[in-house]
């Protein structure tokens, strides 16, 4: 009786502590992609009252790392990983363990990309099954995740094919993001390349995606160059946005066949600018109610307010306190975004008004070496 008793007082105060870190706020990972030596994952914890951000432990020695994706129970995190970004060797995906709060790393294994230039993770809810799209090669691959978090050898792997009409940026396909619909029923890969958004079937017990034969693939307006993809919260609408037509475009999601409809294109750039600028990002607040885009060259981020169809009306374009915001991040509690300005070698963070949706900038910009991506861990 003794040690069951002593057993459930440790227990207790495991799940208060672990219970107190989570309410002042989440763990924070955010890759430094620089190649060699110097490449490193950095945690921060992040606290959810003041918006600050608490450096605690680089995890170094991780070349190139770029993309990264969070199993669904928070314990194994993936990265790209890469000796030289966009050389003629094919990537690779690292698997590690997240072995406490303050973000330590334990690499578990890594395995080849299939590709060149390895750009977008991401993994389905049930944890089985790591996406990966390679840009340089064209094409996405699948990697099934065993019990212990490591992954196994790629599973299944798709060549896009194709052109465009930009005759420098669209020569051949550009796979630049690969993502799970919420129903973890498929798989849609965004092509700058070919101007598409192409269909997979989800077999996640096996670790494989397989061509939808229903819809293989969405076409958007020429020279569009898709990049990042968003579901809306309530699983009926998907969110592109448009790299170099500086667009974001929304398509409604039917469940049953994967079918994409489009609806609505609106611009990320205030009508009267003449520059070049290149969108990276977005993110759509946990309630549904907001979407962000970032805006690479106007160094931006545009929030749009999310109607209940599902379509986006601009609120404002703020500056993003840095060049080249590549990556964002929004909270689960809807309050805070965060933005990796990579060029600009800084982490702001914004605060997010739950009224209106706009945002304004909290404390100092955190320094960081090149930050490529951030992931939340709540």
């Amino acid at each position: 009786m003794r040690f069951s008793l002593l057993a459930f007082i440790t227990l207790m105060a495991t799940a208060i502590t672990s219970s107190s870190h989570a309410a002042d706020g989440p763990l924070v990972f955010v890759s430094e992609f620089v190649a060699g030596e110097d490449g490193a994952i950095q945690a921060y914890h992040f606290d959810s009252k003041s918006g600050s951000l608490t450096a605690t432990e680089r995890n170094g020695g991780i070349s190139s790392p770029f993309f990264m994706a969070l199993s669904p129970d928070h314990q194994f995190l993936y990265a790209i990983d890469a000796e030289k970004f966009g050389g003629p060797e094919n990537g690779e995906v690292a698997a590690f363990a997240i072995e406490d709060d303050k973000g330590k790393l334990r690499s578990l294994n890594r395995q080849s990309s299939r590709g060149t230039a390895s750009c977008y993770l991401d993994i389905d809810s049930s944890g089985k099954t790591v996406l990966v799209a390679n840009y340089s090669s064209g094409n996405v691959a699948s990697l099934p995740v065993k019990a212990d978090g490591s992954l196994g050898e790629p599973a299944a792997f798709f060549q896009h094919e194709g052109a465009s009409v930009n005759p420098k940026r669209q020569k051949g396909p550009n796979a630049h993001s690969i993502i799970v619909s919420p129903d973890n029923q498929f798989a849609y890969a965004a092509d700058l390349g070919i101007d598409q958004i192409l269909c997979y079937r989800l077999e996640a017990a096996e670790g494989k995606i397989a061509k939808n034969a229903e819809q293989p693939s969405t076409a958007l307006a020429p020279g569009s160059g898709p990049r990042h993809l968003r579901f809306h919260p309530n699983g009926k609408h998907l969110y592109v946005i448009n790299e170099m037509l500086n667009t974001v475009t929304l398509f409604d999601y039917a469940a049953d066949s994967g079918k994409l409809t489009e609806k609505q294109t609106i611009a990320t750039l205030p009508a009267d600018f003449d520059g070049t600028s290149h969108t990276a990002d977005l993110k759509v607040t946990a309630d549904g109610k907001f979407l962000y885009g970032s805006n690479r060259g106007h160094d931006s981020i545009a929030a749009y307010r999310i109607a209940d169809d599902g379509q986006l009306s601009l609120i404002e374009i703020v500056p993003s306190l840095g060049k080249g915001p590549q990556n964002i991040a929004v909270t689960a509690d809807g309050k805070w975004l965060l933005c990796a300005n990579m060029p600009g070698n800084n982490v702001v963070v914004f605060a997010i008004d739950s009224a209106s949706g706009s945002l304004k900038p909290v404390g100092t910009p955190i320094e960081s070496k090149m930050p490529a991506c951030i992931i939340l861990v709540e």
